[in-house]
């Protein structure tokens, strides 16, 4: 039996972690001996408004079991106010060892109705609100040789959900980052994974029945987490995580057929569809070279 999972030394910032997801991601690191910061706007679902009342809360629950935590207002799609979080954390602990990238924002609506506005705001706090975070602190994760981040994805994104374009664009975008980051950040031992919650939430809490709402706690995706900010945590993972069912997510490419140069037409790819789609010998790239060379492995097989 393997030891449990400890976080003792190690300093978390968990990003919207004044409720929801967010909060039972810092109660339990925090329980494992992590120091968390507690970072939340504490805007609407809808991203108006904001103080960190919210997150002052959180810091209450943790230090009511002996845990130590501070809260920090910062809007994650604000430079300055990242900038500050990070430089917080540094002069308060030390060291940032784990980066969950949690906040978000819903603004629903069909592409016929929504407006550009709706989608710009999904878009920055779910892209520029992941990524400034995480530039923040890279540098200083790859300089102390550890560091563990999540970014939080949704199957909006993997597979579509009618009303989200702006938050579908979103989800899959920070799955692009992951791809990339999992890379170079493999040798300074930075490693980063997604989780895709299914989660009751102010986000969710008007879409499914009470009932369902009960089975969907969000204290059930957080082991997930907790696990992927693990020392022994993988690299580049999707994460699917609710009502205490776990699974991969993964993409996966057919082997795909060669057809050849000369002549080469629309007609060609559309008689030759089946062949093009056909599942036996697919499989999941980690990185992009991978597939190049099954491209021209195909065209020196002719």
């Amino acid at each position: 039996m393997a030891d449990d999972i400890r976080f003792d030394g190690q300093v978390a910032i968990v990003t919207g972690a004044g409720g929801g997801l967010g909060r039972q991601h810092a109660l339990e690191l925090a329980r494992r001996g992590a120091k968390v910061v507690v970072n939340d706007l504490g805007g609407s679902v809808d991203g108006s408004g904001g103080s960190s009342d919210a997150a002052k809360a959180v810091v209450a629950e943790i230090e009511a079991f002996g845990g130590q935590a501070i809260a920090h207002g910062a809007s994650v799609t604000d430079d300055a106010g990242v900038a500050d979080l990070v430089k917080t954390t540094i002069d308060t602990w030390g060291r940032i060892d784990i980066l969950v990238a949690n906040a978000g924002i819903l603004r629903d609506k069909t592409l016929s109705k929504m407006e550009l506005a709706d989608f710009e705001a999904v878009m920055q706090v779910h892209v520029f609100g992941t990524f400034k975070p995480i530039k923040a602190v890279w540098d200083i994760m790859k300089a102390q040789n550890y560091g563990r981040i999540v970014v939080t994805t949704s199957s909006s994104g993997m597979y579509g959900n009618f009303g989200q374009s702006n938050y579908g664009a979103a989800k899959m975008a920070v799955l692009g980052l992951m791809n990339t980051l999992k890379l170079e950040g493999a040798k300074n031992n930075v490693k980063i994974n997604a989780i895709s919650p299914v989660a009751a939430t102010r986000m969710t809490e008007g879409l499914m029945p009470p009932e369902i709402l009960a089975k969907l706690n969000p204290e059930y995706v957080t082991p997930g987490v907790v696990y992927l900010v693990s020392e022994d945590a993988p690299t580049g993972a999707i994460l699917t995580a609710g009502a205490g069912v776990f699974a991969l997510a993964r993409i996966f490419e057919t082997e795909g057929v060669y057809l050849g140069e000369g002549g080469l037409s629309a007609e060609e790819v559309r008689d030759s569809w089946e062949k093009i789609t056909a599942e036996p010998g697919q499989q999941a790239y980690f990185n992009g070279g991978e597939q190049g060379q099954k491209f021209f492995r195909k065209l020196a097989g002719g």
